[in-house]
């Protein structure tokens, strides 16, 4: 026979997990995802400069395969739109690979320690410390893939030629237009970080960065890491001049810089300060 005190355990368990779950099942505030964002950033901003570097360089590395995927699709199906968009179509594989795999990705950055910023009016130091050891970790990471692809027999010669198009195309573009186009880039991956940060799943946050990574590649929209990796391969290939791959990578730092700090993180912030205040009186 069980026990009278037994059974209210099991009853007051099971009240409690219906409660973790309504809970999981309930969208999260503005507050509360604004509030995790910041318990990120200051893991992140707390993590040894070594650490950082090691996530940077993986996460650069892990980058790399959104144009190996994109130029083995293009070889594999032939230069036209049913393979440009099987192209496109796996263009997120890197994000997914980096943002799921908790690798150091520059332009998530451009939301995570800016928010705590914001919030505590502090870590300006350490958001700069970050961003340095993160963007140069990344393109290190990008240039280590580059040599892999350029500078062995890992790929095949059309393959090759492939992905140094890309980076042709991508990097020859007028300064305004790679400006521009990596404000909509860090704007968009800058708001997958904050809707992951809201996911209460993992297949969730995949589909997640999925549709706004396949829009940034679709869009050609620059930024500064995803396309490292194939811009570099053209300067190793001997298609670009390292000059031509620095001068666009500040414009499109700066854009995407732009685009995740002001069109992101200062709306969300202003959103969450906005609901602080008492309603105006009628």
């Amino acid at each position: 026979m069980a026990l009278p005190w037994k059974r209210k355990e099991t009853q007051a368990e099971a009240e409690a997990s219906a409660e973790s779950t309504q809970r999981q099942l309930d969208r999260p505030t503005a507050d509360e995802i604004f509030e995790q964002v910041a318990r990120n950033a200051r893991g992140e901003i707390e993590r040894s400069a070594m650490s950082l570097s090691v996530s940077g360089v993986a996460g650069g590395l892990a980058m790399g395969l959104t144009p190996l995927a994109m130029s083995i699709s293009v070889v594999n199906l032939g230069d036209n739109p049913l393979g440009h968009l099987v192209a496109y179509l796996l263009y997120p594989i890197g994000f997914m690979t980096v943002i799921l795999g908790r690798a150091q990705l520059f332009t998530e950055n451009t939301l995570y320690p800016v928010a705590l910023v914001l919030a505590e009016r502090r870590h300006l130091w350490g958001t700069l410390r970050l961003w340095g050891i993160v963007l140069c970790s990344n393109i290190a990471g990008a240039a280590l893939f580059a040599l892999l692809m350029a500078h062995t027999s890992a790929i095949t010669l059309p393959m090759l030629t492939a992905m140094s198009h890309f980076g042709v195309q991508a990097c020859i573009r007028p300064a305004p237009a790679i400006f521009w186009s990596g404000v909509l880039g860090g704007w968009m991956i800058a708001m997958v970080a904050w809707l992951v940060s809201g996911s209460h799943s993992i297949t969730g946050s995949a589909m997640l960065i999925w549709l706004l990574a396949f829009v940034v590649g679709l869009g050609g929209f620059a930024h500064c890491i995803a396309a490292s990796g194939e811009i570099l391969t053209a300067v190793f290939h001997g298609q670009l001049a390292l000059a031509q791959y620095f001068h666009w990578l500040l414009f499109a730092v700066c854009g995407n810089i732009t685009g995740g700090v002001l069109m992101v993180t200062l709306l969300e912030y202003g959103q969450v300060k906005a609901s602080d205040l008492p309603p105006s009186a009628s």
